[in-house]
């Protein structure tokens, strides 16, 4: 092989083309792999899992990070505003989802959006979520006969990998059909870790049976991060070991502290048979206890002496060490320093709205791109399907303009600002020079447009009909400003029409002396 090696460095010079490829000292050692999207996790997702909820459970800075995102994420849920342009369809379409919303979770533990926020912050934690959609009968009493079900990803097994005579295959749980489209799959009863506790699982199943379900009713929920990937990959994955490493240094600290505060001094003496000082008389088991109380004063024997304990500190550089590591578990995260820690020591306005501005953008893209495109608008899809062939809503011509129906603009929740009154004098010049519309602020407020304009509405008519004036109602202030005008526009009315018979006099006055007869001098 020298003539391969005398040809390259013939070719690209003694030294790597790139840095990255050479095999000096400093890159002896680094050997990586390269594992394809499927591969990657095919054996190491379920230890991947097992420590990203173990440090949930047990460490609170991974725990109120991925508290951070769920809340900023969904918050109070992302919202559906329906796009159909027949203002009765659409009340009615709102009016049904909305009864249906308090009733979607199949467990009864909550409503649709905090379905949306436990699908999520069971996706951050193990990488993944599964959301089975639950059709009802109609006798059941729902609002719409279909509820949602969340399950963990423990419930698809990652060892499950065969050929299936009909030429599918089975990856990681999943089936696949010859063009590699989901076409199901095969969801363990109940969570293969709970055993007999779970409350799907009996005394004579085994707990470790498969069930094949269609893939029109399972939401796989996971963030793409390679293509061709199929599982999805915990949210701690790349934080794992500095987030338990610093727990264990930080806990490390509190104990030597802890321990080393318990030493109040060292009595020295020459005798060791004499007692210590301030030492009581031995009891039956020959243990004496010394001590000594408030405002003691001690008489020291000769060749006594005492030293107090000065422990050391932790360093100034404590405080800076744990900061900048936190740092680096927030980036890997994708949340901001402060979000993780509450630390806003050494924040400003500036500083930390433009740590908010880049948190923002990446939480809109997980909103719009993960939650929004694979958990809420297929749900919404098949909530309007039902609904539809139930006969709950009268949509003529569904069939055929499924997809006009069912359009929809997803709603978040609003962000607050640190200052709102710089934000909304902003979105107030904006509306006016016209860059934006209302709908798009009150939208990108987390509110419906025509929800608030009904609301304001209804405002002004109550407050019309008690006789209420409120200094935020426009209304009163361009009738006031009306009003203030009246007078000055009376007034100079009143003016020019002074000034026009003045004017008037003026001119008659010459004329009428010269052509009345009485008004000429006697004659002598």
């Amino acid at each position: 092989m020298a003539w391969l090696k005398n040809l390259r460095r013939r070719m690209f010079g003694g030294t790597p083309v790139y840095d990255g490829t050479g095999g000096g000292r400093r890159a002896l050692a680094w050997m990586p792999g390269n594992p394809g999207a499927v591969a990657a996790l095919a054996l190491a997702q379920d230890e991947l899992r097992a420590k990203s909820r173990d440090l949930v459970r047990r460490n609170a800075w991974a725990a109120a990070g991925i508290e951070a995102f769920v809340s900023n994420a969904i918050g109070t849920g992302i919202k559906p505003q329906s796009m159909v342009q027949d203002q009765t369809n659409r009340e009615a379409i709102h009016s049904l989802w909305w009864d249906w919303c308090a009733q979607a979770d199949a467990a009864g533990l909550t409503d649709f959006y905090g379905l949306q926020a436990l699908a999520t912050r069971a996706m951050l934690e193990g990488g993944e979520a599964l959301i089975r959609l639950r059709y009802r009968r109609s006798e059941d009493g729902l609002p719409v006969a279909l509820q949602i079900q969340v399950l963990e990803a423990e419930h698809l097994p990652t060892t499950m990998n065969r050929d299936l005579p009909g030429g599918n295959v089975i990856r990681a749980g999943i089936e696949f059909d010859r063009l590699g489209r989901r076409v199901a799959y095969h969801l363990y009863r109940s969570h293969p870790n709970d055993g007999l506790l779970a409350p799907m699982s009996s005394s004579a199943g085994s707990g470790m049976d498969t069930v094949r379900v269609d893939a029109s009713e399972v939401i796989h929920m996971f963030r793409p991060l390679r293509p061709g990937q199929i599982r999805g990959e915990p949210w701690l994955t790349r934080a794992l070991v500095k987030l338990n490493e610093l727990d264990q240094y930080d806990d490390a600290e509190l104990v030597r502290k802890k321990t080393a505060a318990m030493f109040a001094g060292f009595i020295t003496r020459v005798a060791p048979e004499d007692n210590l000082m301030g030492e009581s008389a031995a009891d039956a088991n020959g243990v004496a206890l010394a001590g000594m109380e408030p405002g003691t004063l001690q008489i020291l024997e000769p060749g006594e002496d005492i030293k107090f304990s000065a422990p050391a500190d932790v360093g100034s550089s404590y405080a800076e060490f744990m900061r900048q590591q936190f740092r680096a578990v927030a980036a890997a995260m994708g949340i901001t320093y402060e979000m993780l820690t509450g630390d806003l020591t050494q924040v400003n306005y500036s500083s930390i709205r433009a740590g908010l501005l880049e948190f923002r953008r990446r939480c809109e893209a997980m909103q719009h791109g993960v939650i929004v495109h694979q958990l809420c608008r297929p749900i919404w899809r098949a909530w309007m399907d039902q609904a539809v062939l139930e006969g709950l809503l009268d949509l003529p011509g569904y069939r055929k303009d499924r997809r006009t129906y069912q359009a929809a603009k997803w709603i978040p929740q609003g962000w607050s600002w640190v200052d709102p009154q710089k934000e909304f004098n902003a979105m107030k010049l904006a509306i006016r020079a016209g860059l934006m519309s209302r709908s798009e602020v009150i939208s990108g407020n987390g509110y419906d447009a025509e929800d608030v304009d009904r609301e304001i509405a209804a405002d002004n008519a109550r407050a019309d009909a008690l006789g209420l004036v409120f200094d935020s109602d426009a209304r009163h202030e361009q009738a006031a400003n009306a009003v203030s005008a009246q007078p000055s526009d009376v007034q100079n009315d009143a003016l020019n029409d002074s000034q026009n018979d003045a004017q008037t006099e003026e001119q008659q006055t010459p004329e009428s002396g010269a052509s009345s007869p009485n008004n000429q001098d006697p004659q002598p």
